[in-house]
C-alpha cells in the first residue's frame, strides 16, 4: 500500500462491513456499507475529474464529522488532488486567507451557515469554481451534482489517474490555527500518514469487530489519521451528532473505543463528581470512598491484598456505573492534543477505563509517542512509536525525526527552515524529558514558559494542570511574565460551585454575581492555596481573578483543539492581570 486511498480496495472491501460509516439523520442512524463507501468515493473522483480537478489541484472541505467528509476526502485523493480541510468554527477572514493561500478551486461545506461564510470569503477570489453543500440548501449546488456526473461512466477511467499518484505526493494541506499569527499550511504526503498508521500498529490494537464513536474534528490530523486506522482495520465508525450529544450517542453506539482531548474528559469527570455530591448518606460515602481509592491507583504497583480487595468492591459498586455511562463496552480511550491531568488518568484506570495518552503535532502526521494498554505511566505520553526517533535538546526541547515529519509549510520556506534544521530534526516547540528512559513526559510549551522579575522560569501549563485538580476550577490561565509572582485567571466549575453554595447555605444567583461573592472568592483562594504546596515558592500562584464565563473558540480565547490562546486572553483580561501587580 503506497497511497492512503489504497485502504479502500486493500482493507475496506476485504472487511466488507455493513456499517463502515454511520451518522444520525432525523433521529435515525444511517449506515454506509463498505460497498456504498467505495462506490461513492469513485463517483466523487469521476465527478471532480469531469469538473476539471486533477493532480495537485486543491479542494476544500468545511464540515463537522459525517460520512460525506470521508468520501469526499478519499475521492479527492484518487485524482492526486490535495484536500484542504478547515474548521467550521474559524472566521471568514481565516477562510479567505486559506482559500487564497492554497488556491482552492472547489469547496465542499456541510450546511447553509457555512455556505454563507464560504461565499463571503470566496467572493473576490476568481479561482474558486464552485461551492457544494452536503445538506440540501435552497439556491445552492448539492454535492450529489458532483457524484451524478459519474452516472454511466466506466470506473476503470480512474485507474491511470490513481496509478499516477505516488506516496511522496502531497495528500493534504492542513492549516494550523496556532495560538499566534496567521495559519500555516502543513504539507503532508501519503507516505507521511501511511508511516504513522504503520508505526502505531502495536500501540492501537483495533479488531475489525470494534465500533468506535468519533467526535473530534476530522479536519484535525489526530482524528483524521485515526479514522484511516479504523478503516484499515475494519472498525465501524459512528459519528456523534454533536459535542452536546456525546453522552446519549455513547449509550446508543456502545463503542469499544474513542479518541478525545483532555478538556472533554475533565467535563465527564466533573459531571460524575458533581452527581456524587448530590448523593446522600451511605451512597455518598461509598462514592467518595471509591473515588479516594481511584486516586491512589497505580497499575505498576501492587498495593497489597487489602487495597486490591477494596478496589474490587469499588469497581463492582461504583465504577461499573462509570463504564455503563460510557456505553458499557469501552476497552480504552486515547487522549491527545493537550496534557491530561494524571489524577484523571489514574481514576479512570481504576475504573477499568484506561486512557492512553499520545503525543504529536500536525507536522508529524501526528503521532510521535503513544501509550500501550498493557504498559503505560501516568503523567507520560507513552513511548516513541516505531520508525521515529526523538531526542531532547540541551534546552529541553523535544526534537523528532522520521518518515512522519511533514514536507514543510506551504509557501513558507523560511518557516520550514526554522522548524526543520539542516540535520532533518523537527523542532516541536515542546519541552520534555524521558522517564525510566523510555516514557516521554511533556512539561510545557517552550514559547509559553515565562520568567518572573526575580529571574525564575515558570512553566504555566504544568501549574495549570495541577491547579485544575481542584473540582472547583474549570479553566485557568497562569500569567506573570516579568512580574514578581505568578497570578491566574480562573473560570470556576459553576456546577461544583452551586453544589458547594447549597451545602454552605449561600443563595446562588448568577455566575457573574457569584464570582464577586466574598465567600466564593475565599473558597477559590483556599483551593489554589492547597495545591500551591506542590510548587516552589516562585511558581506558586499568589493572586487569582475569577471570570464569569468560559474561554471559548468563538470568544477567541482557545483554539479549535481547546488550547489556550494566551496572547488573546492577556489582551482581553489585561485589567484583571494589571490588578494582580498594583
Amino acid at each position: 500500500m503506497k497511497r492512503i486511498f489504497d485502504i479502500l480496495q486493500d482493507d475496506v472491501a476485504k472487511h466488507n462491513k455493513a456499517d463502515a460509516l454511520a451518522y444520525k439523520v432525523n433521529g435515525e442512524w444511517v449506515k454506509f456499507s463498505a460497498t456504498d463507501v467505495i462506490n461513492t468515493v469513485n463517483n466523487v473522483s469521476i465527478g471532480l475529474s469531469k469538473l476539471g480537478i486533477g493532480k495537485d489541484d486543491k479542494v476544500a472541505i468545511i464540515s463537522p464529522n459525517r460520512p460525506e467528509w470521508n468520501m469526499v476526502d478519499l475521492g479527492i485523493q484518487q485524482l492526486g488532488a490535495v484536500g484542504v480541510p478547515m474548521y467550521p468554527t474559524i472566521t471568514v477572514e481565516d477562510y479567505r486567507y486559506i482559500f487564497n493561500d492554497s488556491q482552492c478551486q472547489i469547496i465542499f461545506v456541510s450546511d447553509a451557515g457555512l455556505l454563507e461564510k464560504a461565499r463571503e470569503a470566496a467572493s473576490t477570489l476568481n479561482f474558486v469554481k464552485e461551492i457544494y453543500t452536503f445538506d440540501k440548501v435552497l439556491g445552492a449546488k448539492h454535492w450529489s451534482e458532483v457524484t451524478d456526473l459519474a452516472k454511466g461512466e466506466d470506473v476503470a477511467q480512474l485507474e491511470p489517474l490513481k496509478a499516477a499518484v505516488s506516496g511522496e505526493d502531497l495528500l493534504t494541506l492542513i492549516y494550523t490555527s496556532g495560538t499566534t499569527g496567521v495559519p500555516k499550511g502543513v504539507m503532508l504526503t501519503h507516505n507521511n500518514i501511511l508511516s504513522n498508521i504503520e508505526s502505531t500498529r502495536r500501540f492501537l490494537p483495533i479488531p475489525s469487530t470494534y465500533r468506535v464513536l468519533s467526535f473530534l474534528p476530522l479536519c484535525h490530523i489526530y482524528e483524521r489519521t485515526v479514522s484511516y486506522v479504523y478503516l484499515k482495520y475494519g472498525a465501524s465508525i459512528y459519528y456523534a451528532e454533536s459535542m452536546e450529544t456525546i453522552a446519549a450517542n455513547l449509550q446508543e453506539v456502545k463503542p469499544n473505543a474513542f479518541t478525545t482531548v483532555p478538556r472533554l474528559l475533565e467535563k465527564v469527570y466533573d459531571k460524575i463528581v458533581s452527581k456524587g455530591y448530590e448523593l446522600t448518606g451511605i451512597k455518598k460515602k461509598l462514592f467518595f470512598w471509591a473515588l479516594d481509592l481511584g486516586m491512589k491507583y497505580d497499575p505498576t504497583q501492587n498495593q497489597g491484598w487489602w487495597y486490591n480487595k477494596q478496589l474490587g468492591l469499588a469497581r463492582k459498586l461504583i465504577f461499573s456505573k462509570w463504564q455503563a455511562a460510557l456505553g458499557g463496552n469501552i476497552e480504552f480511550i486515547t487522549s491527545g492534543a493537550a496534557a491530561l491531568q494524571p489524577r484523571l488518568a489514574r481514576v479512570f484506570a481504576a475504573a477499568q477505563i484506561p486512557v492512553l495518552e499520545g503525543y504529536g503535532l500536525t507536522e508529524t502526521s501526528p503521532v510521535i509517542t503513544s501509550s500501550r494498554k498493557e504498559d503505560y505511566r501516568f503523567g507520560c505520553v507513552g513511548e516513541v512509536v516505531d520508525g521515529v526517533t526523538v531526542k531532547i535538546a540541551e534546552d529541553g526541547e523535544i526534537l523528532c525525526k522520521g518518515p512522519n515529519v511533514m514536507k514543510g509549510y506551504y509557501n513558507k520556506p523560511d518557516a520550514t527552515a526554522e522548524a526543520i534544521d539542516a540535520d532533518g530534526w523537527f523542532h516541536t516547540g515542546d519541552v520534555g524529558e524521558f522517564v525510566e528512559g523510555r516514557f516521554l513526559k511533556i512539561t510545557d510549551r517552550k514559547k509559553e514558559i515565562f520568567k518572573t522579575s526575580g529571574g525564575k522560569y515558570v512553566a504555566p501549563q504544568m501549574v495549570e494542570n495541577k491547579l485544575k485538580e481542584s473540582l472547583f476550577i474549570e479553566q485557568i490561565c497562569v500569567v506573570g511574565e516579568s512580574q514578581k509572582f505568578p497570578g491566574a485567571l480562573v473560570v470556576p466549575s459553576f456546577d461544583a460551585l452551586k453544589t458547594w453554595c447549597a451545602t454552605e447555605g449561600i443563595a446562588y444567583t448568577t455566575d457573574a454575581e457569584m464570582v464577586k461573592n466574598e465567600q466564593v472568592i475565599k473558597k477559590m483562594d483556599s483551593e489554589v492555596e492547597a495545591l500551591n504546596s506542590n510548587f516552589a515558592k516562585y511558581e506558586q500562584v499568589k493572586k487569582i481573578a475569577l471570570l464569569p464565563a468560559l474561554f471559548t473558540i468563538d470568544g477567541g480565547e482557545v483554539t479549535p483543539t481547546l488550547k489556550l490562546k494566551r496572547k488573546n486572553i492577556h489582551t482581553k483580561y489585561q485589567t484583571q492581570i494589571d490588578g494582580f501587580y498594583k
